[in-house]
């Protein structure tokens, strides 16, 4: 409530000097002044306010950090965000200075060079050396910090290969909701295909493929090992979804009709984490970031991290593939309007989302 009514007096504040300096504007026009061309009166003015901004802007600087720094995400959860973080304050070291003395020099400038009437400004086309001097510099800057920043992104995009000790993992966006999936004993996923979503086979999974099986998926909650990598699938069933998962410091695009992917290796359990933060609620979680749909806001996923021994033992006890299409045949035998409700399963789960 304090910070509403801060933001309230700062938007009336400015609204009451845009209007004081719209009647000053009114009564030079009516003087027969150039309201375009202030007297040194209210040039002195204007610059003695310089200084006066400058301690300002910086001031709420501070304060918003202050107020909201408590609000930023807690230490990286994976071996991955934790090389991501380190870019971030390398980055933070580089252009905080660089932020500060441009905006001193501004407001410096602005109130050394004010208008005056005694006064010429000296004329040059162009200077070689200064131009090369404000472009090779940040230009180098950048570029050593985009190279850092590709070769992490290389690092978590490159797939892991057989020989890795790894776990795989799906997931699958559609409005408004997500579904993991593992594969079974086989260690292979079925194949699946958009074309083949029909009732309850959300993830259109061919049913015909041997390797399809014993896969598991479960929409609720998904679980991941402990200090082991990690390897992503991701697809998307509608529009362009982005599988977020902040914690972890992993971003990824879903796009429908193809596939992408990323690895890490979380390395806090959910548990760790609780103490870390000293919140016995908190939860990682899987979040869409693309505002796909009316019920973007609600489309997430809690995530577990737990030790290698209960992460085999849930998943030991999640159902698979072909063992829930059995059961629904099955269903569908006993009670003909299975039928009926097994093909109006995806359209019921997105309409009981936007209601």
């Amino acid at each position: 409530m304090t910070d509403l009514l801060i933001l309230l007096g700062v938007v009336l504040g400015i609204i009451a000097i845009s209007k004081v300096v719209s009647v000053l504007d009114m009564v030079a026009t009516a003087k027969g002044e150039n309201s375009y061309m202030p007297n040194a009166r209210e040039n002195r003015f204007q610059a003695r306010l310089m200084p006066v901004f400058l301690i300002v802007y910086f001031a709420f600087i501070a304060w918003q950090l202050v107020a909201w720094g408590d609000r930023m995400l807690p230490v990286a959860a994976s071996e991955h965000g934790e090389i991501v973080d380190n870019l971030m304050d390398i980055t933070w070291i580089v252009i905080t200075p660089v932020f500060v003395i441009t905006h001193i020099l501004l407001f410096y400038f602005a109130w050394k060079y004010a208008y005056d009437k005694n006064r010429k400004a000296t004329y040059f086309s162009h200077s070689n050396k200064l131009e090369i001097l404000w472009t090779a510099i940040p230009a180098t800057v950048l570029l050593v910090l985009i190279l850092y920043g590709l070769s992490i992104w290389n690092d978590i995009t490159t797939p892991l290969t057989a020989e890795d000790d790894k776990i795989e993992i799906e997931l699958y966006a559609r409005q408004f909701d997500w579904t993991a999936r593992y594969p079974g004993e086989d260690g292979k996923f079925g194949e699946a295909s958009v074309r083949l979503i029909e009732g309850v086979n959300m993830l259109g999974i061919d049913s015909t493929d041997v390797n399809a099986a014993d896969d598991k998926y479960v929409k609720a909650e998904f679980y991941l090992p402990v200090n082991k990598d990690v390897q992503f699938y991701f697809r998307a069933q509608d529009v362009i979804h982005s599988a977020y998962m902040p914690h972890f410091r992993a971003q990824m695009n879903c796009v429908p009709g193809m596939t992408t992917r990323f690895q890490f290796k979380p390395n806090k359990t959910t548990a760790e984490m609780k103490e870390i933060t000293g919140d016995e609620d908190f939860e990682y979680y899987l979040l869409c970031n693309k505002i796909c749909g009316a019920a973007h806001y609600n489309m997430k996923m809690e995530i577990k991290v737990v030790s290698e021994e209960d992460y085999n033992k849930w998943l030991s006890e999640q159902k698979e593939f072909l063992a829930v299409e059995e059961s629904i045949e099955t269903n569908s035998e006993e009670s003909p309007q299975m039928d009926t409700i097994q093909t109006k399963v995806g359209e019921s789960t997105q309409l009981s989302v936007l209601n």
